[in-house]
């Protein structure tokens, strides 16, 4: 107990001693301590990036600078020595959207999982297991913003007293456990911005000595005491906090909802006014227009921020230094000394069911080697785009000898709500004539299974396309170069047969069991390579009509041999990238099969974007290079952007061929993401694609609209091939790569 009392003594009294010398210094130069104290308000924190440009046209020095929420990031960065200009342009440029997601994009995803996209595109972050259902602590975990923090930070990655910094900053965050103010001093500087400004219910939480901590603001938003405490003589306070609307504006849910915030935090701002002396200066932008999530406003805030500086010229007049001062503030604030030269080591921090090595071996950062930001966050993403992780992030540490270098350190949480997943889908289409089919999916997967990471994944579909799906992945080393894969699978499906007429005649039902065995190996990040065998049994079944005689029950067995690289940024309406994916099936009577025949099929696709114009190029075949197939084993076009003018199955073959391309063109904001564009299909269905001809080629042309969600695409569209063949639809969640996987 008395060593705890000693530490806690020998740390208040450096605290002092810092505070002496500053204002040693300070008063050296005859004037007094400056302390800036930035309030939260979300995006309305750009306003101190304009409050900061007005202090320094001004020439008034700031010696403390304190903040929470959005304010201690402004406060951090000005702290470290970045320029206000370049303060200005991060937050212009920013990508904000990003900030408030955690997936890195799909690129670095793992082949195997980009597999599920299409079927099961909504991942809720819901967990199940013996005890119920379990979900994250927060919308976002917050991914993303640890790089964006970290790259922004990098200059005093090294800095773990915050009183090292060219000037004094002080984050302030909120105890989740006890609802008190806690005052962050030294650690990662990144991580002490993102406990600040988690809100509660959309960043979850961050942990720091054994505390889970949230936005300051709930606390105190204008921390004037803190600012006080370190010595400051004289403070300026910004305040940029939401004001109390007016009864008769509380008409809605959200309204009373941000009501309460603001009461919340009212409360301790005026708390903290009324710490403010005589010779203080008080800050209040005019930002009544503004709201929390305008984020694409900068311009507009950081003007208001510099305007409302100005108009306080007379109270901050006496606060201003003559220039070799201001010069000599300026060269202390600009000391650039945080940054390492090399990594001496890495240490990998977590608390994953994996072993240690399956992390390592991911991570390509080597010792006594430069730090190499690019690739190491390239690492980390891929790393989480595996899909086990809550966040990846890094931060460096002193090593114990300076002149080694830095320590990185690699910290992985995993899921709070792992680490059985659920995801969850839903297709749609209609042509409002003759054909709807609709589906509901849903996937569970359970991981880490073992120390290399087995996963055990179970996918059902319900509609008017049932499919069951159970699979085993098991990595056969720790860096998942080499895997093997068992699985099982039923699905049916249902077409229509047409005469040559294009009359609807009849209508086939096809049902498929099947067990396969493979194994695998990743192509770098974006490709993979898959040989296997599949052993199975089909039947077909004429419903309406007389067509075909059909086999009740038809064996498969053949060996497989997949190729896939896929780059797409998005399964559904990508924006660009490429997929390519080459398979061949042979079945053979010696593997259990009733055909003999090989099957070959490519599809190949590429995005490309100008501005908000995208242009998508797609091209499918499929046929049969050796022996013949059955008619369960043939290739249906017709359908939405597989010759849309047709119904589904009115273009069959045992061999096909389609190119689609189509253009759009997005509208809206990252809220509401709608587009409109032209489309042109060509192909058909042949017996023998060898014979196929120019002249057999059917020719479709489209026109579509629709909405981005989180579903997917929803768009209406109509196409037209001749007099005869012309369609409207309706669909949700059409993927490009559907036509190849789905075979």
């Amino acid at each position: 107990m008395s060593r705890i009392i000693a530490a806690l003594l020998l740390s208040v009294c450096a605290i002092q001693v810092g505070a002496e010398s500053l204002s040693d210094e300070v008063h050296k130069q005859g004037r007094p301590v400056v302390a800036l104290v930035l309030s939260g308000g979300g995006a309305k924190g750009m306003a101190h990036v304009g409050v900061l440009r007005a202090l320094e046209e001004m020439h008034v020095p700031v010696d403390i600078v304190v903040g929470t929420s959005a304010g201690s990031s402004v406060a951090a960065l000005y702290a470290l020595g970045m320029d206000v200009d370049e303060i200005e342009d991060r937050f212009i440029e920013m990508d904000w959207v990003s900030s408030f997601q955690d997936s890195p994009g799909r690129a670095y995803k793992p082949v195997r999982r980009k597999f599920d996209d299409w079927r099961y595109p909504v991942d809720p972050g819901i967990g199940l297991s013996s005890q119920g259902l379990t979900v994250g602590r927060g919308l976002v975990a917050g991914q993303n913003l640890g790089f964006i923090l970290n790259e922004l930070t990098q200059r005093a990655a090294l800095v773990r007293d915050f009183d090292d910094l060219p000037l004094r900053f002080r984050a302030v965050a909120t105890d989740l456990g006890t609802g008190r103010e806690v005052v962050l001093s030294h650690g990662s500087l990144a991580r002490a911005i993102r406990a600040s400004m988690s809100i509660p219910g959309v960043y979850a939480p961050t942990e720091i000595d054994g505390r889970l901590l949230v936005d300051g603001g709930i606390a105190n938003n204008l921390p004037v005491s803190v600012a006080q405490s370190m010595g400051a003589d004289v403070v300026i306070a910004v305040d940029i906090s939401d004001v109390l609307q007016d009864t008769e504006k509380l008409t809605g849910a959200f309204s009373v909802v941000g009501q309460l915030t603001t009461l919340m935090t009212r409360r301790n701002v005026d708390e903290q006014l009324d710490r403010l002396g005589e010779d203080d200066v008080l800050i209040r932008p005019n930002l009544e227009d503004m709201t929390s999530a305008d984020f694409y406003d900068a311009t507009q805030i950081i003007e208001i921020g510099a305007t409302a500086t100005r108009d306080k010229a007379v109270s901050l007049n006496h606060l201003s230094v003559d220039a070799p001062t201001w010069a000599a503030y300026q060269k202390r604030r600009h000391t650039e000394r945080f940054t390492p030269e090399r990594i001496a080591s890495v240490r990998i921090d977590d608390d994953s069911r994996l072993s240690r090595e399956f992390l390592r071996s991911r991570i390509r950062q080597k010792p006594g080697e430069p730090l190499d930001v690019d690739q190491l966050e390239d690492d980390l993403r891929r790393i989480y785009g595996l899909g086990y992780y809550e966040t990846v992030s890094y931060s460096l540490e002193p090593a114990d000898d300076p002149e080694q270098g830095a320590v990185l350190v690699i910290d992985v949480q995993e899921k709070s709500w792992g680490p059985n997943y659920l995801r969850f889908g839903l297709s749609y289409e209609d042509n409002f004539e003759d054909e709807t089919r609709f589906n509901v999916a849903g996937s569970y997967q359970m991981t880490e299974l073992n120390s290399l990471g087995a996963e055990w994944t179970t996918g059902v579909q319900l509609g008017t396309e049932p499919y069951v799906r159970t699979e085993w992945f098991q990595p056969l080393d720790y860096g998942y170069r080499r895997f093997g894969l068992v699985g099982g699978q039923y699905k049916r499906d249902s077409y229509s047969v047409f005469d040559d007429d294009g009359d609807r005649v009849g209508k086939i039902e096809l049902e498929e069991s099947s067990f396969d065995l493979s194994v695998g190996m990743e192509l770098g990040a974006e490709g993979e390579v898959r040989a296997g065998y599949r052993r199975g049994v089909a039947s077909v079944e004429d419903e309406l009509g007389e067509t075909n005689d059909f086999s009740d029950r038809i064996n498969q067995g053949a060996w497989t041999l997949q190729l896939t690289v896929d780059t797409l940024n998005d399964p559904f309406l990508p924006s660009n990238g490429g997929f390519f994916g080459l398979n061949g099936r042979f079945e053979r009577p010696g593997l259990g099969a009733d055909r003999n025949f090989d099957r070959t099929t490519m599809l190949a696709a590429r995005a490309e974007e100008w501005g908000d114009q995208v242009f998508v190029g797609q091209l499918f075949a499929s046929a049969v290079t050796k022996g013949e197939a059955g008619v369960e084993n043939y290739v249906s076009l017709g359908g939405f952007h597989r010759l849309s003018a047709y119904a589904r199955g009115e273009v069959t073959g045992q061999d096909a061929a389609l190119l689609s391309l189509y253009t759009y063109h997005r509208f809206g904001g990252p809220i509401v993401p709608y587009f409109a564009g032209i489309s042109y299909e060509g192909g058909n269905g042949w017996q023998d694609l060898g014979n196929a001809q120019w002249s057999d080629v059917i020719h479709s042309y489209g026109v579509f609209a629709g909405v981005n969600t989180f579903l997917g695409p929803v768009q209406i569209s109509t196409a037209w091939a001749d007099d005869d063949h012309w369609a409207g639809f309706l669909t949700v969640g059409y993927s490009l790569e559907s036509l190849f996987i789905g075979l």
